[in-house]
């Protein structure tokens, strides 16, 4: 359920009604920018990849400290609380802003998205914790399928609200728009809550020495695990596998609704359309790549996963119409559930038992780095090119990149190191 709470958020916020109203905000001949003696010129969407980057940078720095914290004082849920309800409240804020007010847009979006990545450490810690190994891929897609499910339900409910807004009783589609974002923070609130009720923590005890603190625990244990990554060879090079495709993943995610914007010139019925179907597809999509991970492991259904997003990818570079538009939306939402939650899974499998939250600390690392490196290339060639389709090509390479570190994993010695930890 609670993929099922944050994931209106991806969808919604992230990848389909904001990014695009964010664009209206903006005017057609772009933002000057100035700063001290700095003085340059942006576009929408390439000041949108830079608020994406810079929100999961200071997550991503701040994720494996806080993880080793949950571990040993048996807090995740309560940093997962926090995370949550701050980032819900801050998404509901996104109903004050207004025509012309874009730093205000980018300013809650990106503190909403730091409760949105942050919670995301401590959530998935606890997939070893509620799973046993046999069954994490299955358990892990079902996750994402749930997320596919909710997600998607609000995000058509949105896009009627917004089609038809004046039979909903609203006036202006800008309201429309603004009430659509803020019901995503209630809807993250409160379908969180059987998370928090029920779904038991594992507790380990620990014994504090004295003059004890966290904080200090905290560093410290971020540069242990750092450390121990050199006796779990299988897992780093997992991890840095998946930083590199996670990349051109996050990248599609982010930057579709705002490239079929300002690259094809869609309108905004279009653009959601295209990714309600993501949605509807990604979910037996989830369930399959899971099913395939059961009978072929994990590793291969992840390559499969990136061939085909090297096709997908390729496909978008020569789109012209929205019908192709609609068209890639099918496809990527039949690979999109898959590939992340067996990698999820895999990722699960491989990290020592008693420290799910400080692992995932790292992997959370991976996942956001991934959130800031792609967006912030694919915004530098767009801006440098004048062209989005150009950014393209560099999706392509993070997906054959990491496809060639995955190949080093051998992922029954992984396992096993895994569980002699």
């Amino acid at each position: 359920m609670y993929d099922w709470a944050n994931s209106a958020f991806a969808t919604s916020v992230l990848a389909a009604i904001l990014p695009v109203y964010f664009a209206s905000l903006v005017s057609e001949e772009g933002i000057a920018v100035r700063w001290g003696s700095l003085n340059f010129s942006t576009t929408a969407s390439s000041l949108w990849a830079y608020g994406i980057s810079f929100s999961v940078l200071l997550t991503a720095l701040a994720a494996p400290i806080l993880g080793g914290l949950a571990d040993f004082s048996c807090s995740k849920k309560r940093f997962l609380f926090g995370f949550t309800y701050t980032g819900a409240a801050l998404t509901s804020l996104l109903y004050f802003v207004g025509d012309g007010d874009y730093w205000l847009c980018l300013g809650l979006f990106m503190a909403a998205n730091i409760g949105f990545a942050g919670s995301m450490t401590f959530y998935n810690a606890f997939l070893p914790e509620v799973a046993p190994e046999e069954k994490m891929d299955w358990v892990s897609g079902k996750g994402y399928a749930f997320g596919y499910i909710g997600g998607g339900l609000l995000l058509a409910l949105h896009v009627l609200m917004i089609t038809y807004h004046e039979g909903f009783g609203i006036p202006d589609k800008s309201v429309s728009i603004r009430i659509s974002l803020a019901s995503v923070g209630i809807w993250w609130g409160f379908f969180a809550i059987p998370l928090f009720l029920w779904v038991p923590e594992v507790r380990r005890l620990h014994n504090k020495p004295e003059n004890f603190s966290y904080l200090t625990y905290g560093f410290s244990r971020f540069f242990k695990t750092l450390r121990s990554f050199r006796h779990y060879q299988d897992l780093l090079w997992f991890l840095l596998a998946f930083l590199v495709y996670n990349d051109g993943i996050q990248t599609v995610i982010a930057m579709a609704a705002i490239f079929g914007k300002t690259a094809l010139g869609l309108d905004t019925g279009t653009l959601i359309g295209a990714l309600l179907l993501t949605q509807i597809i990604a979910l037996p999509g989830a369930l399959l790549f899971a099913k395939l991970a059961e009978h072929i492991q994990s590793k291969g259904a992840i390559i499969i996963a990136l061939l085909l997003w090297i096709g997908i990818v390729t496909y978008a570079y020569f789109l012209k119409s929205a019908l192709e538009f609609w068209i890639l939306g099918g496809l990527v939402g039949l690979v999109l559930g898959g590939s992340q939650a067996v990698s999820r899974s895999l990722y699960a499998q491989l990290i020592p038992r008693a420290r799910p939250a400080e692992f995932f600390g790292f992997f959370t690392v991976s996942a956001k780095f991934a959130s800031i490196f792609g967006p912030l290339i694919f915004g530098l060639i767009t801006d440098l090119s004048e062209n989005p389709r150009n950014a393209i090509v560099s999706v392509i390479l993070f997906f054959a990149v990491g496809m060639i570190m995955l190949s080093r994993v051998d992922i029954d010695r992984g396992r096993l190191k895994a569980l002699e930890a």
